[in-house]
């Protein structure tokens, strides 16, 4: 696994160095808006540990933080109008290393949602 880079952006951005649009804070979680959003819903969703991968957060982080970050997901869909009982669902996608074309070296779910996304690739 690569060493994690605490200069990343959403290490700055969880230090308050770079500014952000907030959808939601928690003890362990913080959501926003994606600068360069991709549906009408788009919004990221980051730990504040230092995790680079999905598969980093979820075999070293505590519980606490893990069951606060699945929690604010679950509330974030809700509020945001995507989930299934009050919208017509989203989708989750975290990238991870260079074959998943992962652009920031810490772990993040994009929640996008609000049109139909299309199919996850195209079939080769």
């Amino acid at each position: 696994m690569p060493a994690y880079d605490p200069n990343n952006i959403f290490a700055r951005i969880l230090r308050g160095e770079i500014p952000n649009r907030t959808v939601l804070e928690t003890e362990h979680t913080l959501a926003f808006h994606d600068i360069m959003p991709k549906a009408p819903v788009h919004v990221l969703v980051i730990p504040k540990g230092a995790y680079v991968s999905y598969d980093d957060f979820a075999a070293n982080a505590p519980d606490a933080e893990i069951l606060d970050f699945t929690r604010a997901v679950a509330r974030l869909t809700r509020e945001l109008g995507v989930d299934l009982d009050n919208g017509q669902g989203y989708r989750a996608i975290t990238n991870a290393g260079e074959h998943g074309v992962q652009e920031v070296p810490h772990f993040h779910l994009h929640i996008l949602g609000g049109r139909n996304i299309g199919r996850m690739i195209d079939p080769a």
